[in-house]
């Protein structure tokens, strides 16, 4: 890592060699038909491992279902972060590039702050080397159940990087006892696009042996139609993308006791330039146009996930065993344009004028998890919960920038100016366990402790004409992490609930770069979480309200410092999170459901942080203060079996940094608001909608970064990830 930038917000990176709802609920158990039924259905979730009601659970959760997918038609996690409170991310420029915050937990180093799960196991890397801060699990979700957020750190249950919280996706089982398929597609025109965009699905459920084997298949692909022109090289709507996502389960049930699952996914994200504008580095205003870049090489991104899972559940009388095993294989290609970063000092190696470099990424991960837990039946004052978890990963990244001529034709003795490989090794057990008292029927406490223990190794083999010769750099570290939580809960009635939360996570730390007065190891980041709630439904299951205050206390942040222009890691200090969360839900009359959801978060240093130029108050990069969505859904009968729909939502983020609020490279970020319109007609088997993204075609840049002249530091352009102009799409959805 030393002789490697750090990715910047914008989810690129540059060389350091010389460089400076609808309201958020799940599908419901119990679904009335929302054009006959003004009350809200029961809601089940497994945040805490075992299935409960998501107003009984004793944390804050947000959830977008499979339904509410549909409707925003849902194709990457920036299509709905913004209803759900608290969850952010930061736009890479594609899937699979963004950086993902909760609560106002985002990274300052390359290792990330959130976790991220399939079902029950999860996947991306846990160490700093595999550059996790921005590259993400970003599935199309096509036949996925719903996805879930977790607010705050979840260290006991999720260990490792489930520091802010975690991302969840819930995939569906396959149903044992009825066949079906159904397929759909779409066509869509993006402003700005000179094409149409497209996508097709299909999915199939296959009872094998009725009540006891069942498969279910679901492919899926989206094209989407550039709309960013590239006036340095002339080419049109250079940022098309292409997005597929695949899935296969088997689920074996040959007793009531016993249940076996397989399941494998693919995952694929290929884009042919990132959705990047260029801005003028005084007036923040587009230097061209408002949807127009001048890169000089193409900036590709491709992303391919495999992901295997088994998981076991059996009933064992007494208790529930629950075994979860996963193998990932991930791999990772993508190319930043560093042209004005080192071409333009190429005149300092003997050269007659600047040139082209093109810095190039690859990522590769291979990850082995296990879990074991034995759950306890939920019939008696005491509950418990005790398991044992396994994780291995192999990442090796990658890196190496270009020297040419403008023609693009090599240059002879400078290229390439560095190539740099950073293999590395992270392995974790950890046990743990919480055990939950029922004192009587209104009032319970639960208790929770997580003990782990990490060993990793990496290295860094470097070279090129930039670097000066050939080095190789080695490093190892091992840590033992303890986390916990504690978290009473009162019933005030059957349909209120009050609790109180304070839990610990953590992100684990790991070998440092050898250099002078750079310790040999960084320290992993840790995070107390405090937190009151209050969930309640009112008006016979009407109305539903959460609200919950919390208080984050950040400690040994984790950075990417560098000196003399080399980066390494180091422990940065303080930091504290604090605000107000909430949800709602109100269904006023039959088939008429208004959401409002909003979250206000104060995140900011408390310790000076001279390697970053951050001082104590300053505001932690990419969080907004103010942030909150409004939605309204309305169905109501059409003509003999025909329903129709029609719903849209609001949402709102608040001005941010792109780094922190005082350090020189931080670039302030407006606040915005965006409108989603969307609307069906609907029988048993037939759907047809039509969908409007951003409707008032607003016109925001988000995740901003500067490209600072290799040799001056002078800042030559600034990168901006604008919001996805107006879409407009139709589509249909068919299933027997």
């Amino acid at each position: 890592m030393s002789m490697i930038c750090k990715r910047t917000r914008l989810g690129h990176a540059i060389l350091l060699a010389l460089a400076v709802s609808a309201a958020a609920h799940a599908q419901d158990v119990t679904t009335p038909d929302a054009a006959e039924s003004a009350t809200l259905g029961t809601i089940i979730v497994t945040a805490e491992k075992r299935s409960e009601d998501i107003q009984q659970v004793p944390m804050s959760i947000g959830v977008i279902d499979a339904t509410q997918l549909d409707n925003l038609h849902a194709t990457q996690l920036s299509d709905y972060a913004g209803y759900i409170p608290g969850f952010t991310v930061i736009d890479g420029g594609s899937p699979g590039q963004a950086t993902l915050g909760v609560r106002g937990i985002t990274p300052l180093s390359a290792g990330s702050t959130v976790a991220t799960y399939i079902d029950e196991t999860p996947l991306g890397t846990s160490s700093n080397y595999g550059a996790g801060s921005n590259s993400v699990l970003d599935l199309l979700p096509y036949d996925f159940q719903s996805v879930e957020v977790l607010r705050g750190p979840q260290g006991t249950l999720y260990g490792a990087v489930a520091l802010g919280g975690v991302l969840r996706y819930v995939t569906k089982q396959p149903d044992l006892d009825q066949w079906s398929w159904r397929f759909g597609g779409d066509g869509f025109t993006t402003e700005g696009a000179s094409d149409a965009g497209y996508g097709g699905r299909f999915a199939v459920n296959a009872p094998i042996v009725p009540g006891q084997l069942g498969f279910s298949a679901s492919v899926a692909r989206q094209d989407s139609p550039g709309y960013i022109d590239n006036v340095r090289t002339g080419e049109k709507d250079q940022n098309s993308f292409t997005q597929t996502a695949a899935r296969a389960q088997l689920l074996w049930r040959p007793s009531d006791d016993l249940s076996i699952t397989l399941q494998a996914i693919e995952s694929k994200n290929d884009s042919k330039n990132n959705s990047v504008v260029a801005l003028d580095p005084i007036t923040l205003q587009p230097t061209y146009g408002d949807l127009d870049n001048d890169n000089y090489t193409p900036e590709p991104y491709k992303k391919d996930v495999y992901y295997y899972n088994a998981t076991v559940n059996w009933n064992l009388g007494f208790a529930d065993f629950v075994s979860a095993t996963s193998y990932s294989d991930s791999k990772q290609h993508s190319v930043l344009d560093g042209s004005l970063v080192y071409g333009i000092i190429f005149p300092l190696f003997g050269l007659p004028e600047p040139g082209i470099s093109a810095v190039s990424y690859d990522l590769k991960l291979k990850k082995t998890t296990q879990e074991f837990r034995l759950i306890s039946k939920d019939d008696g004052p005491v509950e418990w919960l005790v398991g044992a978890f396994y994780t291995d990963e192999d990442s090796t990244q990658d890196q190496a920038a270009s020297a040419q001529f403008l023609d693009g034709s090599s240059i002879p003795g400078l290229d390439p100016l560095a190539v740099i490989s950073l293999p590395s090794t992270y392995k974790e057990y950890a046990f743990f366990g919480d055990l939950t008292y029922k004192f009587n029927t209104t009032f319970d406490v639960t208790g929770g402790l997580r003990t782990a223990h990490n060993e990793q190794t990496f290295a860094q083999i470097s070279s090129g004409a930039l670097l000066g010769g050939s080095t190789t750099v080695t490093g190892e570290s091992s840590e033992d992490v303890l986390t916990w939580s504690f978290s009473p809960r009162m019933h005030l009635t059957p349909d209120q609930m009050v609790y109180v939360r304070v839990a610990t996570g953590y992100q684990p730390g790991g070998p440092n770069v050898a250099l002078p007065g750079v310790p040999q190891s960084v320290a992993a980041s840790t995070l107390t979480n405090y937190e009151i709630g209050w969930k309640a439904l009112f008006d016979d299951n009407r109305l539903m309200f959460d609200v919950d205050f919390f208080d984050v206390e950040w400690d040994q942040i984790q950075i990417s410092a560098n000196a003399n222009g080399l980066a390494y890691l180091a422990n940065g200090g303080t930091a504290r999170s604090s605000g107000i969360e909430f949800s709602s839900l109100y269904t006023p009359i039959a088939g008429l459901r208004l959401g409002l959801n909003g979250a206000y978060t104060d995140a900011k240093l408390t310790e000076d942080v001279p390697s970053l130029g951050g001082i104590s108050g300053d505001r932690l990069p990419a969080v907004p203060k103010w942030a909150w969505s409004a939605t309204a859904d309305y169905s109501f009968p059409v003509w003999a079996e025909w329903t129709g729909r029609v719903g849209g939502g609001v949402r709102y983020l608040g001005d941010t940094y792109s780094g922190i609020q005082g350090s020189a490279g931080a670039l302030p970020q407006e606040s915005y608001s965006v409108i989603d319109l969307n609307g069906d007609v609907s029988n048993d088997r037939w759907t047809v909608r039509l969908y409007i993204k951003n409707l008032a075609d607003k016109r925001a840049y988000t995740n901003l970064s500067s490209l600072p002249n290799a040799a001056t530091g002078e800042i030559m352009k600034i990168n901006a990830v604008p919001l996805q102009p107006r879409t407009i799409g139709i589509g249909f959805d068919a299933k027997f």
